[in-house]
């Protein structure tokens, strides 16, 4: 089956450029000491906000490299494209789209209710969306005059505005991963099942016996499970011994997510602390023998994010176990949920819940931060660049049956056969199971994921 066709819009390339004023005066604003930020509106999607570096009018050069930076993105499926369009029934107008921009100097915030930025000026850049899908387009790469920092000087933005197809493949699961779903892959209006997928608990003994109930077609993972699980005993309340594996429509298992370190709440709280978090490791098959793939901490922030943190690691091919590279780092809403996401480009934006991705101190040495268009560069240790994932995750909130069907994207570019698919798959599995994994503990769980034993308690 075909890939579901995406597009991104990219934002990037920002400076602006202020006059320095000759003599000081209190309503100028000088580009060595005031910071400046602007806020991106695509109709229908959620505001963006970048901080913009300034430089001097004299300055022909961009500051520090910075302008290579992607600012914002946006990311268009079918059926947003045929809405800003106006291909879509409900939504049809001749009026091309916009990209509306707002510039702003001062600090980001506000106070005492106050937004603290002052109003530049706004510009808006027409948008051709039409045939996107099949090739890049430029829709706006220079300087646009924004307003008047004094009565006779004219500030100046630079941005550089594009799009480029991002062809990607949809599954969806049908229910819950904890009630052994089946999953569809969708493109328009046809889904086709492709995968089936089976949840169940592994032995929770002593270490050495942890794995012992799993498939005998899952006898090669007993190893990699071990040997990257917690050997500490963990007394009191704690999750443990979730396991979900995804089967091609033979019946073969191809890939499997299993908890390798119990979800324990911290002693005198009823949570998973940071500290101290649960994990997942996701193994694929390869060559017919299973290895590692990936590593999934997850725990529960405190404060009033409440929110679900997480961190994903790719574990390279001959590395030793506890290794990896972090290739996600953020957070979820506990209580509305939100998207597991995966952008090699997006590393310093915001993703979807407003909440940021790492920060360049939480990147790996290897990331792609700093070099060539956009934040692309080299990156000798990992296969990944650009979108790679999302999935979507039902927050606490959702009640009911098993009702939930998470939607999972995976761009093309990464897969190459079967397993590939079933290794993100097994993936989106266990952010979900997360989220009921990272529940207070004062709160019971839906019976599909608590052992037989517990219920008779």
């Amino acid at each position: 089956m075909d890939p579901c066709p995406f597009v991104r819009l990219s934002v990037g390339n920002l400076a602006l450029k202020i006059p320095v004023a000759s003599k000081p005066e209190r309503s100028v604003v000088h580009p060595s000491s005031s910071p400046c930020f602007c806020k991106i509106k695509l109709k229908s999607f959620s505001l963006q906000t970048a901080v913009v570096p300034c430089i001097a009018t004299e300055n022909t050069q961009f500051p520090d490299g910075s302008p290579q930076a992607l600012a914002a993105s946006f990311h268009l499926s079918k059926s947003d494209l045929d809405r800003l369009t106006g291909k879509s029934l409900l939504f049809a107008t001749s009026k091309k789209p916009e990209l509306k921009i707002s510039i702003y100097t001062g600090r980001r915030g506000s106070t005492c209710g106050v937004n603290s930025g002052r109003l530049l000026g706004k510009i808006s850049v027409p948008l051709d969306l039409a045939g996107t899908e099949s090739r890049a387009v430029l829709f706006h790469n220079g300087w646009i005059n924004v307003g008047k920092v004094k009565s006779s000087s004219i500030a100046q933005f630079h941005l550089n505005v594009k799009s480029e197809p991002d062809p990607r493949f949809v599954f969806q699961f049908d229910r819950d991963p904890e009630c052994s779903p089946q999953v569809f892959q969708i493109q328009g209006s046809i889904r086709q099942p492709v995968f089936t997928c089976k949840f169940s608990f592994r032995s929770t003994g002593e270490r050495n016996q942890r794995c012992r109930s799993l498939p005998s077609e899952l006898s090669g993972a007993r190893g990699w499970l071990s040997s990257f699980g917690s050997g500490r005993e963990r007394p009191g309340k704690e999750r443990k011994g979730w396991s979900i594996t995804v089967h091609d429509l033979s019946g073969s298992p191809v890939a499997t997510a299993s908890m390798v370190t119990p979800f324990v709440a911290s002693p005198g709280s009823d949570r998973v602390s940071r500290s101290n978090p649960g994990s997942w490791l996701i193994l694929r098959l390869g060559d017919g023998t299973w290895k590692p793939w990936g590593r999934l901490e997850a725990w529960r922030e405190r404060g009033s994010t409440d929110g679900l943190g997480y961190r994903f690691e790719l574990i390279p091919d001959s590395a030793p176990a506890g290794t990896g590279i972090v290739l996600a780092e953020s957070t979820l809403s506990c209580s509305k949920g939100g998207k597991f996401v995966i952008d090699l480009n997006n590393r310093n934006l915001n993703n979807g819940n407003g909440r940021s991705t790492p920060s360049s101190a939480t990147s790996p040495v290897c990331s792609p931060r700093g070099s060539g268009d956009y934040g692309y560069g080299l990156w000798p240790y990992c296969m990944y660049r650009g979108f790679v994932m999302s999935a979507s995750v039902e927050g606490e909130g959702a009640s009911g049956k098993c009702s939930s069907k998470p939607t999972v994207e995976i761009s093309v570019q990464h897969v190459n056969c079967t397993e590939d698919a079933a290794a993100f798959v097994a993936l989106s599995a266990a952010i979900d199971l997360s989220m009921d994994a990272c529940r207070l503990f004062s709160h019971k769980l839906r019976k599909e994921l608590c052992p037989s034993q517990d219920l008779l308690k």
